[in-house]
């Protein structure tokens, strides 16, 4: 039996025609940890009966009650003529059935395993290794699910749809009540140390209000190890207003510091009476492998120093109950994401952010001058900002720790033929990058002055350096180090509610787009592993350490800057004219993935080719265009679509783009775009039955700021869209809050995808967030018009910080943005009023982001991987469905799925959107932490 099963309350009945789906369905519960409360023999004389009932109807009328362990009560009634459900068969995602409920557990593991020794059906989320959710199917064929987070339902539906089309799909509803967790209320301490990184007050905000919100009482130490240390003068308790406004402010609010003290055990023997004189239980470090390490010495030290404490009469045993452990987790903020175990790491996407920016207008008097420029960025040990900023900048080299240069008189020779191939070719400028710790195989230091020297020395070029030095530090957090920051504070504190003394200290990570945690000093040594296999001159062990995205991008990098390479072409009779086109909305990155293909098409001796204009240029003007490596040089910085896009699909008119890619010859198409690309590469899919000319290898590369391609988590485009969309809200909640008295109601794009409302509500601390999956309904409307006006009744004058609705586009017709400002506006009875904001195209975004940068460059390479491995004969191709595939990003790895599956397994075509939404938990933790103190 699962002990502490269900956390949520629920009460169902359940009819089934069938005696023996009747017994499944109770032994089924029974083993699932319900106790039988009252059970009934479906032959037993005495049961009672209506009078309308005959005796027959009566004899298969019968019904059993199973309770759990926390007043969950199902009823299952075997009644003659009963609508059995159908089991369903095989589903992709079991969430696309809206479930009977969704239950809440601490134990997803044992749950898991149970129903895996019941032979159930199971799916997990974001997957079965580690579960966030869990959805299974019972003998009756009623879908339920389990789920880790705080938000568990405990009936369905999950809200009502009357003001919108769509019907609810068993997602965690956002509304749904939160039972209490502990019994003690635990004090949590919050503290940053080390180097300082954008998006750490964001995790000290996160922490804040998820330990009030758990019921918990939260202490910030200031200062890192000097507060705890200082004890009463660096530990401040946090109420939920104090935090408000941290998502958007860069650093750390609450100081950082290095500590000599703390090193040596008499200062740890201080740190140790401070946390007791405060009462705080459990402890949470946001920083590097230092701090995080100094934090586990601590916790192993712990037992220890309460002895000599309570020995020396500094404090009572009294005090000291209940924490013979100290309990720990840590978050790591670092610019340099140099922590093993971990994809990135707090800070280090706001960096490259930062650095891509600087180089971005670097480049342009580069361009004007026909100009050299070096430029230092940091990475003392670690390479990650240099490759990637590199990749994104369109750099010319780079010099990073992991991955040296020959020592000795031909260190820059690479680096001097690569730039003298580029001249030649036209390219105006040059742009190097080089890592502060960058080295030669030797290990001696090779500086930016050097690099300098041998530009202007030997290449005869105009030279300067610029070293970004603390700006790379300074500034806002970027969109996904909020989001970071608040998913790992948020599931930080779980973590130390959750901790047992035998469980080594974790560290909160991200692995394959998943929150985890892994054991901290295990993290610790494999990041120090890397430090030791380059003092060893191992480098390419260095290499292995970092993680697989960390080696796929320097492989891209010198590929592309390599192109000319004959080892990388292959022979002639194995070349191909591969087709690029853009379908749909302009998006974010697009231009990168163009030019990564079509860069990586010269390397292998590939002809590109661009059509122009979309599907509608092709069969209209023949617009078709052999790429020119000049031609694609400053694309990956650009936004838009160089090459042109619409929404048009090929149906336009089949037969001429079928009569196109005859003449052209074309061996592969890439569909760069967004749902009509997807849609576009079905309908050509279809059509090779018909157009032999069609019966080639295709790949759809998602691209879309609404991110509602099946197939994939991510599409090109939307981490540039949710950067505007934090640069406009930050701009708008100031002036909410300069005012004090307004709420400004922001419609974003989307679709019929929550997705973009989803996200920008939990990074820009909206304090209601409205979706298509979820609707809008009178109810919900006036509850949170409620919160707001309690907000503002009892916040004190000078804490009346700016608020923000987020509203989909689509996510009612009948309450409208303006209708919903108005409401707020007449609620406000002149105490505050409301404002509508509509960014509108703006969210397009200018720059595409680094992320929307890097990625295309990997997935563009990717897509023409696959149309090279798949070439056939076209009789072949026709039979095999696998040749026209969608590229989706999963987690970190790279999934090709073949369209016509996705079409007819995970495709809602009347609301364009997939049927599994990954990110539709992220809703729940954004409206928990943007709920009002009054609420709870």
């Amino acid at each position: 039996m699962v002990s502490n099963l269900v956390d949520s309350t629920s009460f169902l009945s359940f009819p089934t025609n069938s005696e023996e789906t009747y017994h499944k369905a109770i032994d089924f519960y029974k083993k699932l940890g319900f106790e039988v409360t009252q059970e009934w023999d479906v032959s037993h004389p005495a049961l009672h009966r209506t009078a309308e009932q005959s005796a027959e109807s009566v004899k298969e009328s019968w019904m059993l009650a199973i309770s759990g362990e926390s007043s969950v009560t199902i009823k299952i009634r075997l009644t003659k003529g009963a609508l059995t459900q159908e089991i369903p068969g095989k589903v992709p995602d079991f969430r696309a059935i809206e479930p009977s409920f969704v239950l809440r557990t601490s134990e997803m593991e044992e749950v898991r395993n149970l129903l895996n020794s019941l032979d159930a059906p199971l799916q997990g989320f974001p997957n079965l290794e580690f579960p966030i959710e869990l959805y299974t199917i019972d003998p009756l064929g009623n879908v339920i699910g389990f789920t880790i987070h705080t938000t568990g339902v405990s009936a369905a539906p999950v809200a009502s749809q009357a003001s919108t089309p769509n019907q609810s799909h068993g997602y965690l509803s956002s509304r749904a009540s939160v039972t209490s967790f502990s019994a003690k209320k635990k004090k949590i301490g919050i503290m940053t140390s080390g180097g300082d990184s954008p998006g750490m007050s964001a995790a000290v905000r996160a922490v804040v209000r998820t330990a009030i919100y758990r019921g918990c009482e939260a202490y910030a130490i200031y200062d890192g190890y000097n507060g705890l240390v200082q004890g009463k003068s660096g530990i401040k308790k946090m109420e939920w207003q104090d935090v408000r406004g941290w998502l958007s402010e860069g650093g750390t609010l609450i100081g950082t510091a290095r500590n000599a003290e703390f090193r040596e055990r008499s200062g740890r023997l201080k740190a140790a009476k401070n946390l007791i004189d405060n009462g705080i239980d459990a402890l949470i470090i946001c920083g590097g492998d230092g701090s995080l390490t100094g934090a586990d010495l601590f916790r192993s030290e712990w037992p220890g120093l309460l002895e000599e404490l309570i020995a020396t009469g500094q404090v009572t045993e009294e005090a000291c109950k209940d924490k013979e452990t100290l309990t720990i987790a840590g978050l790591v903020g670092s610019i340099d994401n140099d922590m093993a175990e971990t994809d990135v790491t707090i800070g280090a996407y706001s960096s490259l952010a930062r650095i891509c920016q600087m180089v971005d207008y670097i480049d342009t008097t580069a361009q004007s001058h026909a100009r050299a420029f070096v430029i230092e960025v940091m990475g003392r040990h670690c390479g990650w900002l240099a490759l990637m900023s590199g990749l994104a900048t369109n750099a010319d080299f780079i010099f990073i720790p992991e991955r040296p240069v020959p020592h000795g008189e031909d260190w820059s020779k690479e680096m001097r033929e690569t730039v003298l191939r580029h001249r030649r070719k036209g390219k105006r400028k040059t742009v190097i990058i080089v890592a502060e710790g960058a080295i030669d195989d030797d290990l001696q230091p090779v500086t930016a002055t050097m690099v300098q020297k041998v530009l202007s020395d030997d290449l005869k070029l105009d030279c300067r350096i610029t070293t970004l030095g603390h700006v790379q530090r300074g500034g806002p957090p970027c969109a996904y180090d909020r989001m970071l920051a608040t998913l790992q504070g948020y599931d930080a504190v779980d973590a130390v509610l959750s901790a047992s003394p035998d469980v080594p200290s974790p560290v909160i990570s991200i692995r394959e787009n998943k929150i985890c945690r892994t054991p901290l000093m295990e993290a610790v040594a494999l990041t120090k592993s890397v430090a030791t296999a380059i003092k060893k001159k191992d480098f390419d062990t260095a290499v292995s350490l970092r993680n697989s995205d960390f080696q796929d991008s320097y492989k891209f990098f010198k590929l592309i800057n390599n192109c000319e390479d004959p080892a990388n072409k292959v022979p002639e009779d194995k070349r191909l004219n591969i087709a690029i086109i853009n379908v749909g909305a302009p998006a974010g990155g697009m231009n990168a993935a163009v030019r990564a293909a079509a860069i990586y098409c010269f390397a292998r001796g590939h002809k590109p080719y661009g059509i122009y204009n979309g599907f509608t240029g092709l069969v209209r003007h023949d617009s078709v265009k052999e790429f020119d490596w000049l031609d694609l040089d400053r694309w990956a910085t650009k936004g838009g679509s160089e090459i042109g896009t619409n929404r048009n699909t090929p149906d336009v008119d089949m037969g001429m783009v079928a009569f196109y890619f005859q003449k052209y010859h074309f061996d592969g198409l890439m569909i760069v775009g967004g749902f009509e690309a997807f849609t576009s590469l079905h309908q050509l899919f279809k059509a090779r039955e018909f157009y032999p000319s069609l019966r080639i290898p295709m790949v759809c590369l998602p691209a879309t700021i609404s991110n509602n391609v099946p197939g994939s988590e991510y599409s090109l485009g939307s981490d540039t869209c949710l950067n505007a969309l934090v640069e406009y809200c930050d701009v708008i909640k100031q002036s909410a809050s300069a005012s004090r008295r307004r709420v400004f109601v922001v419609e974003v794009q989307g679709g019929n995808s929550g997705y973009i409302a989803s996200y920008s509500g939990l990074v820009t601390g909206a304090v209601a967030v409205y979706t298509p999956e979820e609707g809008i309904t009178l109810e919900t409307l006036a509850e949170d018009i409620g919160r707001i006006k309690n907000s503002f009744y009892t916040d004190q004058g000078e804490n009346r910080a700016g608020k923000l609705i987020i509203r989909n586009e689509r996510s009612s017709s009948l309450f409208s943005t303006e209708f919903i400002a108005a409401a707020i506006k007449e609620e406000g009875n002149g105490k505050f009023e409301a404002r509508t904001a509509i960014p509108g195209h703006v969210q397009q975004g200018g720059m595409p982001s680094p992320i929307d940068r890097v990625r295309a460059i990997g997935l563009a390479v990717q897509c023409v991987k696959f149309l090279e491995d798949m070439q056939a004969d076209p009789q072949e191709i026709l039979a095999n469905s696998e040749t026209a595939a969608v590229l989706g990003i999963k987690g970190i790895r790279r999934v090709f799925s073949p369209v016509d599956k996705l079409y007819e397994f995970d495709t809602e075509l009347k609301w364009r959107r997939p049927l599994s939404r990954h990110w539709y938990t992220m809703k729940g933790v954004g409206d928990m932490l943007a709920s009002f103190p009054s609420d709870l």
